[in-house]
């Protein structure tokens, strides 16, 4: 356990962010000391809220499933990059008619919020690049007719992830393989991404969730994401050893966003807090 943010003291933080996949739990089980980190933490009267940057479940999935794992969530405590991609389309383009290239539970999330869907690239208003394990070529092939040929729709994403990880090292080709597929043919660039480090996923979190961020600590396992989000949030932020990021990876690449805690498993968070 290293940590460089000596004053980090329960009294001072009324908010715990979460990370999920890497941090709180892997595959369908909870990490060593999540459950007993988050039950700790509330008892303490803090409150807990879950982010993640997978866009293949809502809210109330990973309420269910943290439940099921012996960690009871509220939907209310759970913000995704779904939430903020939803959000963006309803405060930036009502009306629009927008080409989902995700799974369903993106495309479900749209049409509850009474966003129209299109496949018509003389339609098509927003071209939203999403994790798709359906991607295919006639989606490549509508994105770029609605992008670069008829020239009137706008692409952002759901999530900047490269991969998504699994048990055992394994992984998936995530977002980031699809906006590179539709930025090089379409020969347009992305202009809004959701999900952590992105600001916008931070101000929906703060709008939904009342959190003040000089009094939150988010803690989860990737620099690039999770510890960005946090350091340009102005939270503190709490590295987790069990996911993505190792010690060898953290002394390669933890200069530029440099967590102000290491913890080698979750619960270390409570000594340090102690």
């Amino acid at each position: 356990m290293t940590a460089s943010a000596p004053g980090l003291l329960l009294d001072r933080v009324d908010t715990a962010v979460f990370d999920l996949d890497g941090t709180v739990y892997l595959g369908d089980a909870l990490l060593p000391g999540a459950q007993r980190t988050i039950h700790a933490l509330r008892a303490s009267g803090k409150r807990t809220v879950f982010c993640s940057n997978n866009p293949t479940k809502t809210a109330l999935e990973y309420a269910e499933k943290l439940t099921r794992l012996g960690v009871p969530t509220d939907p209310a405590d759970v913000v995704t990059s779904l939430t903020a991609t939803v959000r963006w389309v309803q405060d930036n383009a009502a009306g629009a008619k927008v080409f989902a290239i995700g799974e369903a539970p993106l495309e479900s999330a749209l049409t509850d919020a009474g966003v129209e869907l299109s496949d018509d690239p003389e339609q098509i208003d927003v071209v939203i690049a999403s994790y798709d394990r359906a991607f295919d070529y006639r989606k490549l092939q509508i994105a770029f007719d609605a992008l670069w040929f008829h020239k009137r729709a706008r692409l952002v994403a759901t999530n900047p992830d490269r991969f998504c990880p699994f048990p055992g090292g394994r992984g998936e080709p995530d977002a980031a393989s699809v906006i590179a597929a539709i930025e090089a043919c379409a020969q347009v660039r992305c202009e809004a991404v959701f999900g952590k480090p992105e600001q916008g996923l931070l101000d929906i979190m703060i709008s939904l969730t009342g959190l003040h961020p000089e009094s939150t600590v988010m803690l989860g396992d990737r620099l690039a994401t999770d510890i960005r989000f946090a350091n340009r949030g102005g939270m503190t932020s709490a590295l987790v050893l069990t996911g993505e990021t190792d010690r060898a990876l953290l002394a390669r690449n933890g200069a530029d966003d440099p967590p102000d805690v290491v913890l080698d498993r979750i619960d270390e968070l409570l000594t340090i807090c102690g």
